[in-house]
């Protein structure tokens, strides 16, 4: 019997449906030495020379973001949108594809851009708020939150909708990890080029639009 997801396309948010880091944004609004501070950090988990678990706290404890803030960060993935994104979640829609946002970002600034793209399914992060909007703390159980996170969110994705494909597209090295359980990981690089991404991933493209061709030539 065939289901609604036999075919699923897994985005990366950062750097890849839009041209910004979410959280270097965040970082902004907590001031310039933050901002530095956040920025190397970021760079470095991408490039995979940290680990993604030894600085997710530590980066939500020096910015303490609002529940505006995050808000506002909801507004600047619309504004800094990936050109041509809306319309290739469109085609991939179009011809059988659940496109679904898999990020190590926050849901709740997620959320706006998803609802752009016309994306339905977000994996990320959620943040918890005080009744005031002030930082409580964020679900320290989710699996991007770490190292090998991404893997563990297709593999649950896999048991629950049984997809016949699933392909993956993103920036970073926490995507690259999903290679070994996707059947296809393209890596993308018009933001941002991590040479390990390069090296390893099935396909490297700097326009979202070459996922088209791929995927209707496999």
């Amino acid at each position: 019997m065939s289901s609604q997801h036999d075919k699923i396309i897994i985005f990366d948010c950062d750097s890849t449906l839009s041209s910004i880091e979410g959280v270097d944004e965040l970082a902004r609004v907590a001031g310039e030495e933050a901002t530095q501070e956040i920025e190397k950090m970021t760079a470095e988990a991408m490039e995979g020379k940290i680990t993604l678990e030894s600085i997710f706290a530590q980066r939500l404890s020096i910015i303490q973001p609002t529940a505006d803030s995050v808000s506002e960060v909801g507004k600047l993935y619309i504004e800094t949108v990936e050109p041509s994104a809306k319309q290739v979640i469109a085609t991939l829609k179009n011809r059988g594809w659940t496109p679904i946002i898999l990020s190590g970002g926050y849901r709740q600034a997620i959320k706006p851009l998803a609802d752009y793209l016309g994306v339905e399914l977000i994996e990320a992060v959620d943040l918890y708020f005080h009744e005031n909007g002030s930082y409580r703390d964020f679900d320290r159980n989710y699996p991007s939150t770490r190292s090998g996170g991404k893997p563990e969110v297709v593999k649950s994705l896999r048991d629950q909708y049984s997809p016949d494909k699933i392909v993956a597209i993103g920036d970073g090295v926490s995507d690259l990890e999903s290679k070994s359980v996707v059947d296809m990981f393209i890596g993308f690089g018009r933001y941002a080029v991590r040479e390990k991404v390069k090296q390893e991933a099935d396909y490297f493209i700097t326009d979202l639009q070459e996922i088209i061709y791929l995927v209707d030539n496999w």
